[in-house]
C-alpha cells in the first residue's frame, strides 16, 4: 500500500507550482470555456463584420475590423505589447474545436470577449504563460474570420478612417 518516492515527489512539486500560479489544478484544467463580453463602441454585429487587415510590428499588433453599414471607418483593436500570441481562424474550425459543450457567456452577434479556459490558451507553452503572467485571452468573432490574442495588456479600441489596403504586384 506504499506510494513510490517518485510519485510523492511529483505530487509535492505540482503542489508547489500550483501555489505559485505556474500550473493549473486538474479541476481548473478541464473547465469549459467561459466567455466574458467586452463592451465596444460602436456595437458591431459580428455576423456582418470581418477582419480587414492585421499588422504586427516590433511592439504593436493592430487589427482593423469592418463596421457594418460604415464604408468610411473601421474598428481598430490595438495591442501595445510585443509579447503576444495570435491565431487567425475561419469561423468554421473555431466552431468545431472540441471544447466539450456549449460555451458559457456567448452572446448572439457579439464581437469581443475575454475568454477563460479555451483550448487556444490551455495549449500554449507553460514557459510563455509563466513569463507573461498574467496573460489574458481575447477573442474577436466575425462572420468569416476569428482572431484570438493572448496578451498581458488590454486591447485599445478606436474608430479610425478606412484607408485602401496596399496591394503588392
Amino acid at each position: 500500500m506504499g506510494l513510490s518516492l517518485e510519485g510523492s515527489q511529483n505530487r509535492v512539486q505540482s503542489q508547489r507550482l500550483r501555489r505559485h500560479g505556474q500550473v493549473q489544478s486538474p479541476d481548473r484544467k478541464h473547465q469549459l470555456p467561459r466567455y466574458h463580453p467586452i463592451s465596444v463602441t460602436p456595437e458591431i454585429d459580428c455576423v456582418q463584420s470581418d477582419l480587414r487587415e492585421l499588422r504586427w510590428t516590433d511592439d504593436t499588433v493592430v487589427a482593423d475590423f469592418t463596421i457594418p453599414g460604415d464604408e468610411h471607418n473601421v474598428l481598430r483593436v490595438l495591442f501595445a505589447n510585443h509579447s503576444v500570441i495570435i491565431r487567425i481562424l475561419d469561423e468554421m474550425p473555431l466552431n468545431t474545436e472540441n471544447e466539450g459543450a456549449p460555451k458559457e457567456g456567448l452572446v448572439p452577434h457579439h464581437f469581443a470577449y475575454r475568454v477563460e479556459g479555451a483550448t487556444f490558451e490551455k495549449t500554449q507553452s507553460e514557459t510563455w504563460k509563466f513569463t507573461q503572467h498574467p496573460a489574458t485571452h481575447y477573442r474577436f468573432l466575425t462572420g468569416w474570420t476569428c482572431l484570438d490574442v493572448l496578451s498581458a495588456k488590454e486591447p485599445v479600441f478606436q474608430v479610425v478612417k478606412r484607408i485602401p489596403i496596399l496591394t503588392f504586384d
